[in-house]
């Protein structure tokens, strides 16, 4: 580990953050409503029927993110797409409040299509403010993550309680509204001048990026798997629990605790630097801690293991931030800027792949939930393996030098 000199973040991080923040309030309140709103009065939807509009809703952010980001990256910049990108999805929320299914169709169509185009390319743009103080960048991306958190712990409190408390449409519109009012931030950045990397060590690039897809992809996916377990826990242990500790509180206590977490990781990240793959190795092994905890909780939990409970998500909350934020960090550090949206977008692949053959298996998990926290401690310790020797190998691949424009 060593100190970081020289290196500070600058407005334009807090220009980023502020609007992801505001764009992600948004997103996620549009969330908590739309499937209250598809069976409510208005539409009389199916509950099985809405779950599934909303499945494809989610599922269509994959595709229209990679299409965003080919025009950021290759057509009208990053810049532009983030801007064109928050205006259709602020049109998308507006059309919510049109009552009939061709409203609720265009609505959530604009919304996938907006979050497309703003989504990768305002990661992209992040990251490339950093390329000049690369040092910073976990402790960069970890500040846009812990704003990602906190706009979406915002929106599914604030957005879902006011448009049950006012009416669905008055939930929508302050969506749209949110979503514009995250561009002005945007509008205040600048372009950035990044270094652009020459063309030597190619093979240790193209290794580390495959990596960063493998390791993500499973994360996120040994995750779903194993949240089955942790969501059973979570209910009975809010039962019985004699913990001053509200029930609203129980079903967001991952989130919570992941707060305070990335603001530590934040500080101590913006003063001393230590190696990116150090880091997911010490979080792939606190994933490993959590979930052995888990697996020592019996079927039927006590009073008692409440606190053991509480400390396997504090390890999962830290095995989090070691992670996600520095997945997006090293794929900035070593693609090629000028097509880092794309790479961006690719992200999200593999972890529908791996979701999708994990997904073979859930009734097995779903009968035996201990089934999946067990896969999800083998996989984790066998990451941690795979990180202790490509450290090792990448102690003797070429460094990757940056050249200025």
């Amino acid at each position: 580990m060593e100190k970081i000199q020289n290196q500070k973040h600058t407005k334009e991080t807090f220009y980023y953050a502020l609007s992801r923040m505001l764009e992600r309030v948004s997103y996620y309140g549009l969330r908590a409503l739309v499937v209250l709103y598809m069976i409510g009065e208005t539409l009389k939807m199916e509950r099985t029927e809405a779950l599934s509009v909303y499945g494809w809703l989610t599922a269509s952010l994959v595709f229209s993110q990679i299409i965003g980001a080919l025009f950021g990256d290759l057509l009208i910049g990053n810049k532009k797409s983030v801007i064109i990108g928050g205006i259709i999805q602020a049109i998308g929320a507006f059309s919510l409040c049109i009552p009939s299914i061709t409203g609720l169709y265009l609505g959530l169509f604009l919304v996938s299509l907006g979050s497309g185009f703003f989504t990768p390319n305002i990661i992209a743009n992040y990251g490339k403010s950093y390329l000049n103080k690369t040092q910073l960048l976990d402790a960069g991306f970890t500040i846009f993550y812990l704003a990602i958190n906190i706009g979406a712990f915002l929106g599914a409190l604030v957005i879902g309680y006011s448009g049950e408390e006012y009416g669905y449409n008055f939930g929508f519109v302050i969506c749209g509204l949110l979503t514009l009012l995250s561009l002005i931030p945007i509008l205040k950045t600048k372009e950035e001048e990044f270094p652009e990397k020459e063309k030597t060590a190619i093979g240790k690039r193209i290794l580390t990026i495959a990596l960063a897809f493998i390791f993500v992809g499973l994360f996120w996916g040994v995750y779903e798997i194993s949240n089955i377990r942790i969501f059973d826990l979570q209910l009975k242990l809010a039962e019985i629990s004699t913990l001053d500790i509200p029930k609203s509180i129980w079903q967001s206590l991952n989130s919570t605790l992941t707060l305070p977490i990335s603001i530590i990781a934040i500080i101590v990240w913006t003063y001393f630097y230590n190696s990116q793959f150090f880091k997911l190795l010490i979080g792939f092994i606190f994933g490993a801690i959590a979930f052995g905890i888990i697996l020592f909780i019996p079927e039927v939990p006590e009073e008692k293991h409440t606190f053991y409970f509480i400390a396997s998500l504090l390890f999962l909350a830290i095995s989090e931030i070691h992670i996600a934020p520095i997945i997006h960090s090293i794929l900035t550090k070593h693609s090629n800027p000028k097509y880092l949206a794309i790479l961006i977008s690719l992200v999200f692949v593999p972890t529908k792949i791996f979701a999708l053959i994990f997904g073979l298996f859930h009734e097995r998990i779903y009968d035996n939930p201990i089934l999946g926290v067990k896969f999800g401690i083998i996989a984790m310790i066998l990451v941690s393996i795979g990180i202790i020797g490509f450290i090792i190998i990448d102690e003797k691949l070429p460094t990757t030098r940056y050249k200025n424009h």
